[in-house]
């Protein structure tokens, strides 16, 4: 079986990555060979109303955490909030041996730690189409005081001055060209001479036999 790709999706809040993601896996033929799939944390931090424990993310206590963390069993971690996340290892490395493509959506220093481990990782970055628009998803609600969206503001910027990290753009101003720009990246990476090697080496095969 072929080996998967992992897909590295970042963004600053606002951006629309998880809607894009979301939209990405309900499409009934996505451009992938065995199966695409998103990677599930771990977080210690509680569950919210409407989350699945093993859908949203592996919910755990912080002593559970801390034990998988001393085993080495996160490819990444990071804490956000007083609250620790992680990526599982051997649940992405077993994933990917199966041939599944994988989508982890992370930020920009998880992002940076998981493409030094693993090179081949494809980095993609999601950005608004103007500071004005990202300001308006961002007071959306019209319930936070200005310096709430200030500050949200001055983090959305600080995220997307990394985006020289990823290996594309994708700028999410009409959803539905977003989107199709997301498959175009998986389209390409699934054609790219390496990974066809492997997909069609009997063809290959035959095709060289004299």
């Amino acid at each position: 079986m072929p080996q998967g790709s992992l897909y590295l999706i970042s963004a600053p809040s606002g951006a629309g990555k998880t809607s894009l993601v979301k939209a990405l896996l309900a499409d009934p033929h996505p451009p992938t060979s065995a199966g695409l799939c998103v990677s599930v944390s771990h977080t210690t931090r509680p569950m919210r109303p409407g989350e699945v424990d093993g859908v949203n993310y592996h919910f755990v206590d912080q002593a559970t955490f801390q034990t998988m963390q001393g085993a080495g069993a996160f490819l990444e971690h990071a804490e956000v909030f007083g609250n620790f996340y992680g990526t599982s290892r051997l649940w992405l490395e077993d994933r990917l041996a199966q041939g599944w493509d994988v989508i982890l959506e992370i930020d920009w220093q998880g992002a940076a730690q998981i493409k030094n481990l693993l090179p081949a990782s494809v980095g993609i970055f999601i950005l608004p189409p103007a500071r004005d628009t990202l300001e308006l998803r961002l007071n959306r609600r019209g319930q936070d005081l200005p310096e709430v969206i200030a500050a949200r503001m001055a983090k959305a910027t600080s995220e997307m001055s990394h985006y020289a990290q990823a290996d594309y753009l994708v700028i999410n101003d009409v959803f539905a060209t977003a989107l199709d720009d997301l498959k175009a990246i998986l389209r390409s990476t699934l054609l790219k001479r390496d990974v066809q090697q492997a997909r069609i080496a009997a063809l290959l095969a035959e095709l060289l036999s004299s």
